[in-house]
């Protein structure tokens, strides 16, 4: 039996992520009876457009979840703790954007496209990957279902817009002052993000690796199933870049794999597109990916490093496939697949 069409409500939708959830919302017609819009009590009262109506921004309680069947959310850690498993309760599956719940046990990492059955496992809250991990599965996903992956070395290029509304006005205005030979005092990252590069994304850990490197090490490895013999690495770098996160990929497979076929295989994967022909200087770059749902894949040559090896180069939006994109995708899974 067919359900009725959900109700559905955004949570932080009046931050980045949440504006661009919106304009997914829209692109993609996710079909819903009706929408809410939910912030902090800062934001509430504020209007939003949707759709060509004007909208009042509700405040995020656990009342407003009554009723509700999906929420969409990009408000937070801590905000999700707070309030996902009072949406839960309520009836409604909360598909979060934030990293509050990603490694619990009993909670569904999921990248659309790559391990939807992984959907029907969940008990109210949905968790989508760290932005550098989402893009990350579309390409690994069908190489690992041909060649089985044995080792993986990322390192990751990652645009500003990761940050937030902060550090994107950070990088302008540390731009600016550059430029001018003014004084900056950089408070968004460690050091200043114009015409550098910083080695450090998140807090580091006790093991040397940032808390993003170790996101991306074990969220990959909990969405692709991987076994834990098989070692996974990464470095993550903020470059001074508005959008798009770029990845050098280093992977070892079980058996041989030919670039050729590993081509082949990506051409013909869902959500991934091929940009490689060196003799022409065609590879992906950030600015190519911009406000485009495709990873873009290029540099695909044969590892002079590992046996079996294959490196790679691939670029995508940050705040589309890395965050909105696939919260999106995940509630027209739901949908599609009855789950709420």
């Amino acid at each position: 039996m067919t359900k009725e069409l959900p109700n559905i409500a955004v949570l932080g939708a009046t931050g980045v992520v949440g504006r661009e959830i919106l304009k997914i919302l829209v692109e993609n017609n996710v079909p819903y009876k009706s929408i809410k819009f939910l912030a902090s009590a800062r934001s509430a009262g504020s209007k939003i457009e949707f759709k060509g109506e004007e909208h009042t921004v509700i405040e995020a309680t656990p009342e407003v979840f009554e009723g509700i069947n999906i929420v969409l959310a990009s408000a937070g850690g801590s905000t999700s703790l707070k309030l996902a498993p009072e949406a839960a309760k309520r009836g409604a599956v909360f598909i979060d954007n934030s990293s509050a719940f990603r490694m619990e046990k009993d909670v569904p990492l999921v990248i659309a496209g790559v391990n939807d059955d992984d959907l029907k496992l969940h008990k109210g809250i949905i968790a989508n990957p760290n932005c550098s991990t989402s893009q990350l599965m579309l390409v690994l996903k069908p190489l690992d279902n041909h060649a089985k992956i044995k080792r993986l070395i990322v390192s990751t290029y990652q645009a500003v817009s990761g940050a937030g509304l902060k550090a994107i006005n950070e990088l302008t205005e540390n731009t600016k002052a550059k430029m001018q030979g003014e004084e900056f005092k950089n408070d968004a990252f460690k050091y200043e993000i114009a015409f550098n590069v910083i080695p450090q994304i998140d807090v580091f850990c006790e093991n040397g690796y940032t808390k993003e490197e170790m996101k991306v090490t074990n969220e990959t490895r909990k969405i692709l199933h991987l076994d834990k013999s098989v070692p996974i690495s990464c470095t993550a770098v903020r470059v001074p870049v508005y959008k798009g996160h770029s990845e050098a990929v280093t992977i070892e497979f079980e058996k041989e794999i030919t670039p050729e076929k590993v081509k082949e295989i990506l051409n013909n994967a869902w959500g991934v597109e091929v940009m490689d022909d060196i003799s022409n200087f065609v590879y992906p770059t950030p600015r190519h990916a911009a406000d485009k749902d495709p990873v873009y894949v290029g540099r695909i040559r044969k590892s002079i490093a590992f046996d079996n090896g294959i490196d790679l180069f691939c670029v995508a939006d940050n705040l589309r496939i890395g965050a909105a994109l696939n919260t999106v995708r995940l509630a027209q899974k739901v949908i599609e697949m009855q789950l709420y």
